[in-house]
This record gives C-alpha cells, sequence and structure tokens, in this order.
C-alpha cells in the first residue's frame, strides 16, 4: 500500500511510545531511525557486484582499451595491442595510476549509490503503527497497525549473520500487509522487536526498557563496528534463548531429527523411482528395436540423466528439511510463544496469543512405529497464497517438525493455552489415537464409506465450547483443532449424488495455510448439527476472546503495574 513519503519528524510523534515516568524507548519513541548502513549491499547491492565482477572479468580487455582510448587518446595506440595478458600491457605502457583512478572513480560511484540508498530508508514505531519508508525516485510507506500484528519474526540470513546482523517482519493481518525492517544490527532488531510486541499486547511501554534508561541510537559507524564484532561470536554461540523460560524448551534430538526426515525421504524416492519406471518403459522399447545402431547406449544416457537428477532432488529436499529444523526451539515468554530454528539462516518467529487459528497434530504410517508426530498451525502470514507455497513460508506454519507424545502435549499448551483439561481426552484418546469404546465422534455412515473406504470410521468431527475438532485419516492420521473465538465462518454443502445419499459436507473457514476444514460425507443431520453447535459457539466465545490484546489488562494498573519475579513483567493469561 504505497503512498506519499511522510515530512521527516524532528519530534517524537503524538502517539509515541511513552515509557513511564515520561522516558521514551531508544527505538520506540516515534521519531524515524535509519536501518543498518549495510542494507542496501545485502538488499541486492550483493548481488549486483557479483554480477558486475561476472561481466567486468568477461569483458575486461574491451572495457580497460575503452577507457584509454577515451582519456588518452593521443599517448597510447590501442591498435598496437597484439594479444596477451590486457594487465600487463598496461604496465608495458605505464597507465597504472590511470587505471587506479577510474577503479577508485567506480568504488566512490558505488559507495555513493549505496550510501544515498541508505539514506532514504527509514522506519519509526509509535504507540499505533510501525512504518517504514523507502525509495529515492519512487518513494514507498509502509504502515502496519499494532493491534493488527500477527506476529513478528527476526531471521538471520547466514551471510547477515557473519557481521552480526537480522532481517525483522512484522506480520500484518492480510494480503501483503507485513511490513520488513531489513536490516539492523541484530540487537536492535530484538529491541525493536519487544518493543512492537509489548505495544501490541496493549501495554503503554516496556518497563524493563525505562528501568534500565533505554539504549541510545547508534550512530553508522557504532552499527558497524558493533555489528562486526558480534557476527561471529553469535555464528558460534547459535542461536538466541535468552529470553525464554529454559525448563519449557522442547528439544529434538539431532538423531531423531535426521531419522524422521531420512524416512520421510523414502516418499520421495517412491515418487522420483515411479518417474524413472515410466521413463524406462518408454526408452527400453526403443533401445530394443535400435540395439544395432547404439540403442543401449541411448539407454544409458536415458536412465543417468533421469536418474542423477532425481536422487540429487532426494537428497536435496531432504537436507532442507533437515538443516531448517535443527537448533529448533519453542518456549513461552510474556510477548508469546517463541520458535527458533535453522542451521545456517536462523529464524525466531514470536506468535503473540490469539494469533493460531487453527493446529493440526499429523502422524505418517512410516513414523507410527517411532511414536512421532509432527504440529502445523494457519496463521496470518501476511502473504498472497503463492508466495506462501514456497518452503520458508510454509516453514513458518511448521511449529514441532517431529516430537514424542510428551512433546506435542507440550506444544499444544503453549500454542492453545486456553484450551480447558476437560478437551484432552477428544484430542488424544478419540481424537489422534481414535476410534476407540465411546466414541464421541459423528463420523460418516457406511452408506457414503466409498468417499473414504479407509479411514471412514475416524473421518468426522465434535464440538466443545471452545474448538471444533477435525479427524481424519488412518494411513496419516490428522487431528485439526479450530478455536471457535477465532473461526471465520462454517458452511454445509450439498451436492446432487449427495442428495440422493443424503450427506452433506462441512468447511470451517479460516486463514489460509496447510490445516484444512473440510469434513465431507457427513449424515446430513450431523452436518446441520454441527453448522448449529459452531454457530452458536462461535459468537459465544468470540464475545468473551481478548487475546488480541493479551496484556492490556496489566495496563489498567498504570505505570506502576507489578513486576513479577526478577524484575521483569508479571505472568500474564496465555503464556502456557
Amino acid at each position: 500500500m504505497p503512498t506519499a513519503a511522510a515530512p521527516r519528524a524532528t519530534a517524537a510523534a503524538p502517539g509515541a511510545a511513552v515509557l513511564p515516568g515520561g522516558g521514551r524507548s531508544a527505538l520506540a519513541d516515534g521519531e524515524w531511525h535509519r536501518l543498518h548502513p549495510l542494507t542496501p549491499l545485502f538488499k541486492g547491492g550483493l548481488v549486483l557486484l557479483i554480477v558486475a565482477g561476472i561481466v567486468l572479468s568477461n569483458m575486461r580487455d574491451r572495457l580497460i582499451f575503452w577507457f584509454v582510448a577515451l582519456f588518452t587518446p593521443d599517448e597510447v595506440h590501442v591498435d598496437d595491442y597484439g594479444g596477451g595478458d590486457a594487465l600487463d600491457w598496461v604496465l608495458a605502457n605505464n597507465l597504472v595510476l590511470l587505471a587506479l583512478l577510474i577503479t577508485f572513480g567506480v568504488l566512490v560511484v558505488l559507495v555513493l549509490a549505496f550510501w544515498l540508498v541508505w539514506r532514504f530508508q527509514q522506519f519509526r514505531v509509535t504507540g499505533e503503527h510501525v512504518e517504514v519508508r523507502k525509495g529515492i525516485v519512487f518513494r514507498s510507506h509502509r504502515r502496519a497497525p499494532l493491534d493488527r500484528v500477527q506476529g513478528v519474526n527476526l531471521t538471520r540470513p547466514f551471510p547477515a549473520r557473519l557481521i552480526g546482523m537480522a532481517k525483522l517482519e512484522v506480520v500484518g493481518a492480510g494480503t501483503d500487509a507485513n511490513v520488513d525492517l531489513e536490516y539492523l544490527a541484530t540487537t536492535r532488531a530484538e529491541a525493536v522487536r519487544a518493543d512492537i510486541l509489548r505495544l501490541a499486547s496493549g501495554l503503554r511501554a516496556a518497563r524493563q526498557t525505562a528501568r534500565e534508561g533505554g539504549q541510545a541510537p547508534q550512530g553508522a559507524r557504532g552499527q558497524l563496528v558493533g555489528t562486526l564484532n558480534e557476527g561471529v561470536s553469535g555464528l558460534i554461540e547459535g542461536v538466541d534463548l535468552a529470553d525464554v523460560a529454559p525448563e519449557s524448551v522442547v528439544k529434538i534430538p539431532t538423531g531423531r531429527l535426521i531419522g524422521s526426515q531420512a524416512i520421510s525421504g523414502v516418499i520421495w524416492l517412491g515418487f522420483f523411482l515411479l518417474i524413472f519406471a515410466v521413463v524406462m518403459a518408454f526408452m527400453v522399447p526403443i533401445a530394443i528395436a535400435n540395439a544395432d545402431d547404439g540403442g543401449w547406449l541411448v539407454l544409458l544416457g536415458a536412465a543417468l540423466g533421469t536418474g542423477i537428477p532425481l536422487v540429487i532432488a532426494v537428497v536435496a529436499i531432504t537436507w532442507a528439511q533437515i538443516s531448517r529444523s535443527l537448533r529448533y526451539a519453542i518456549a513461552p515468554t510474556p510477548d508469546g510463544v517463541r520458535i527458533t530454528y535453522g542451521l545456517f539462516t536462523t529464524v525466531t518467529e514470536t506468535l503473540p496469543p490469539g494469533r493460531v487459528f487453527a493446529v493440526e497434530v499429523s502422524q505418517s504410517l512410516l513414523w507410527r512405529p517411532f511414536g512421532w508426530w509432527t504440529v502445523k498451525v494457519n496463521r496470518m502470514s501476511g502473504k498472497s497464497a503463492m508466495q506462501q507455497q514456497s518452503g520458508s513460508a510454509q516453514q513458518f506454519s511448521v511449529v514441532l517438525p517431529v516430537g514424542t507424545r510428551e512433546d506435542v502435549q507440550r506444544v499444544l499448551a503453549l500454542v492453545v493455552p486456553d484450551a480447558p483439561v476437560t478437551d484432552l481426552p477428544l484430542v488424544w484418546e478419540h481424537g489422534i489415537l481414535g476410534p476407540v469404546s465411546g466414541d464421541p465422534y459423528r463420523t460418516m455412515p457406511r452408506r457414503a464409506r466409498w468417499r473414504r473406504p479407509f479411514s471412514w470410521r475416524r473421518h468426522g468431527y465434535a464440538v466443545t465450547p471452545y474448538a471444533l475438532l477435525l479427524r481424519r485419516g488412518r494411513m496419516w492420521r490428522k487431528l485439526a483443532i479450530f478455536p471457535l473465538a477465532r473461526l471465520q465462518g462454517v458452511s454445509v454443502a450439498q451436492g446432487p449424488v449427495d442428495r440422493l445419499q443424503g450427506v452433506a459436507w462441512g468447511q470451517a473457514h479460516t486463514v489460509a495455510g496447510p490445516v484444512s476444514g473440510q469434513v465431507v460425507g457427513l449424515d446430513r443431520a450431523d452436518a446441520l448439527a454441527m453448522f448449529d453447535e459452531v454457530r452458536r459457539g462461535a459468537v459465544a466465545a468470540a464475545s468473551a476472546d481478548r487475546t488480541h490484546r493479551w496484556a492490556e489488562h496489566v495496563a489498567t494498573f498504570g505505570d506502576h503495574a507489578p513486576d513479577g519475579p526478577g524484575g521483569g513483567p508479571g505472568p500474564v493469561p496465555g503464556d502456557g
């Protein structure tokens, strides 16, 4: 949503994040701040330099002769060049000073261009919005309302980690609603993230920052020196877990992670083997028919040309999943659930309470002997449907790559902390492991089992005052939890075949994500009952829900709200 650039603020904006006692957070003071000085380099400048280097290496001779002919047309005869290395020819004609001056001039132009780009990239955090403006010729101004913040992601790509830089992504509600702050020094990014989450929670300011007096904004030189010193040490020490509760962190053993992804890779291997078999089925008859004309050699070439890329693809997919899930950690913080993962590129995601719209626990048949599950969520991503298909976007939906039953229970307690204890039997005994005796789920009638011939006894739903539970699959067991307070709608439909059989299918509508809300083949009366129960339950749950301002009650105590143990903010509902 580009708009005209706002005028530069010279004083704190009216909506500035005022701290108790009249102070202001150094980075959430309502004034404009600049990003890291190396931002242009990592936002395309590095790629530009690499491409320019390749072009220069291929056109070095022509460029040297062009500059020589341009600046010294009478002293040097370019046509006399008879081959060999162009640099030797420059040395032989005493043109070293000219070459150095030209190189220095090019560097000055590049530095000046990067400096201009950096000067026109600014951000500010007020009491109502997070704003970013940038651009020299084409100006843009993006704004994310704090009351619609769905999460804050801190990403550290591997090259940026080396010099202590991070990208901050403020996830908004809506398509293309995210606001990116790329890049900041890691310490500044963490401070901005904390300010945004605390302001979005309903608190009037970050009391801890006020108690410490805040950090004075650093200049460009200070940022460069500080980030370069912290980069390598941060790479060695790993992810930041200083602000999470260690006893609540779920840790995945490396052996389990590698083993689970290797088992999942068998599925991809089987799929690619099927493709290979189809190709060979077409090539073998051709090779037999042309056996005397090198047909077998062609068959060997086709086998290698098809098989090697498929093997590389399997290895690449498996390794990508492993590297993205290494160093995984999940824990509660006063501002939401903190999830961290990644080996080379690390991502630290903070999910505030009330931003999880659906949760799914699933287990493949190959994982069943080991008792492993994975947990995914639907959440506002601020991305379009096409962007959500990327591997990095889908990774944000995985809150537990692989875990035991105890791990799953701990994660569910974090992402749906307000779920009542009375729902646990519906989740585990009847939902994930069921059906068992006394099954309360309403499932498909026998007459509709042709739609799900293997899982029709499991395929069904249950409604509680808190959530709609959808149970599906036998080979790949799944249980989806849709909190009623955040359900966006429910529908029931019938096709012509459905009407003949007296069945219908229901759909729970939520934000886009990997968790499906569809249940098919229900008895018509059960489908209508689901519609009515969900409709009434959702109205009651939404009217009582206040998780979008999860710490607002703390602000009502004024500037002297009681602190929790250790001098920090006291616990808030939904912390897990």
